[in-house]
């Protein structure tokens, strides 16, 4: 049986991997696994002056790239996809000592970004830890009653990056007020009262919240109270 035409490949060689055993028409060694047609007849890599070269599999496209910049020959590898009626790429062959310096510079790049990486993880867990410090100090201006470290917690909690929670938004970044609010507001709920028995036991939220919400209250007014009351106590001193 024929192969299928190659596909145009200009200014680039094309080796097949076939999909029926074939011999070389040169040596008649055979089956092959790769092949080079030379004038509608299959050659060996050898039979082809292309033995010297070895095959890298597609997937990696920066290896593949540096790999073939580094070789002074190159081979794009193709099979026929009979489903699809059209040859797909596979990957390339390249020399040996340039696939071996571009796996060099491919592991020099990962370690650059693995270190990259670590640097960033390290600014972030800094930016992240003074956020938290500041979110609790306005919890705190707020409610002067709140215990310093469920302050802390409720920041900590409300501000982890990734989370979508209060702390994460552009108004929790920026501390404002309401955000503030809402995050000590919903560390309450679920901390201080049965909400989140509630939800477990088939509760709908609305009316879990319904009536949790005398208890939020009270803990909210009582933490923001205790500001008031030193005021006036330092008034009537």
């Amino acid at each position: 049986m024929a192969l299928p035409a190659t596909p145009s490949s200009p200014g680039r060689l094309v080796a097949i991997q076939p999909l029926r055993a074939k011999r070389c028409a040169g040596c008649r060694r055979g089956p092959l696994s790769l092949l080079v047609l030379e004038d509608g007849a299959p050659h060996c890599l050898d039979c082809a002056d292309l033995g010297h070269l070895v095959f890298l599999p597609r997937g990696d496209t920066a290896l593949t790239r540096r790999s073939r910049e580094g070789s002074t020959l190159s081979v794009v590898v193709v099979r026929f996809n009979r489903r699809k009626s059209r040859y797909e790429r596979q990957g390339v062959l390249v020399e040996e000592a340039a696939l071996a310096r571009a796996e060099e510079q491919c592991l020099a790049d990962a370690e650059a970004r693995r270190r990259r990486r670590a640097r960033d993880a390290r600014r972030r867990e800094v930016e992240d830890e003074r956020f938290v410090a500041a979110f609790a100090a306005e919890i705190l201006r707020l409610f002067p009653g709140c215990p310093a470290e469920r302050a802390r917690a409720i920041a900590a909690h409300a501000a982890m990056r990734g989370s979508g929670r209060v702390g994460r938004s552009a108004a929790g970044r920026a501390l404002s007020e309401s955000a503030v609010v809402s995050a000590v507001v919903a560390a309450v709920r679920h901390v201080d009262t049965p909400y989140d028995r509630l939800l477990m036991s088939g509760v709908p939220r609305y009316e879990a919240r319904r009536r949790t919400a005398p208890a939020v209250e009270g803990v909210v007014r009582a933490w923001h109270r205790a500001g008031e009351d030193e005021e006036e106590g330092d008034r009537a001193c």
